[in-house]
């Protein structure tokens, strides 16, 4: 009776340890569930969102593959979250293995992607998208995706240039396709100023003057914030499920 006490106490202590791990295991998927469908949300805007910036990511091949790496993500810890949440439940082995083995997958393809773009973050500098626009902008083809996309954000973001109007100088592409403007048409869209298009285009006073850059940043400045705050979130719940999925894999008898 002595010996059979501790044993029944251990064991008992052993299934109230293993219940807890299953229902925390339990609860950290559930999260894993909400932020694959935030990602999957967000990417899913930036596809069809009517203000432009499908154009924008569609002629970008960095956004581009951002995008779908998002969407592909956000389905991918959609599906995990929903499977963590079954294994733990039901306590299954394989499912749990399942689990384990694809998270990790995923928490390795995130840190990757992390370090790609600590790699690659110099060409998302002021200095790098001000060479580009002055390189290969054209003023109003509608057919060349870099001039449209530029048209657009310009459209999008009240703005001109990547810094002002003054990025449209003489060795820019625009000035040697255009001689006789000093600004896009697209930088005098405004009829709320009493400014004729021509007097604009000369570059008397064009009516955009904010540089896209500073617009653009300042208007992603919160999501961004908001983006890598939430991916160290998701990165540490994802460590914790796979602690928890690992530990009750083992205690399943």
């Amino acid at each position: 009776m002595g010996q059979g006490e501790p044993s029944a106490r251990g064991t008992s202590m052993e299934g109230d340890c293993l219940s807890c791990i299953k229902y925390l295991m339990f609860i950290f998927n559930f999260f894993i569930f909400l932020g694959g469908a935030f990602l999957l949300g967000v990417g899913i805007w930036v596809l069809v969102d009517p203000t432009g910036f499908r154009e924008i990511v569609a002629a970008n091949p960095l956004l581009f593959t951002g995008v779908y790496a998002i969407l592909i993500l956000g389905g991918m810890l959609f599906l995990l979250g929903f499977l963590g949440c079954c294994g733990a439940i039901r306590e299954n082995k394989c499912l749990l293995l399942f689990f384990f083995m694809l998270i990790l997958v995923i928490f390795l393809a995130e840190l990757a992607v992390a370090i790609l773009a600590f790699i690659f973050r110099e060409h998302l500098t002021r200095d790098y998208f001000t060479k580009e626009l002055k390189t290969h902008y054209q003023g109003t083809n509608s057919t060349d995706v870099f001039t449209s996309t530029w048209n657009a954000i310009m459209t999008t973001f009240d703005c001109c240039g990547v810094n002002s109007a003054e990025d449209f100088e003489e060795q820019s592409l625009f000035r040697r396709l255009n001689p006789s403007r000093l600004v896009p048409e697209v930088c005098c869209q405004r009829n709320d100023l009493m400014m004729s298009k021509e007097d604009c285009l000369k570059g008397i006073m064009p009516i955009r003057n904010k540089g896209c850059y500073s617009a653009v940043v300042d208007y992603f400045e919160t999501y961004i914030y908001m983006a890598g705050a939430l991916a160290i979130v998701v990165l540490t719940i994802e460590l914790f499920a796979m602690v928890f999925a690992m530990c009750l894999f083992r205690g399943i008898q």
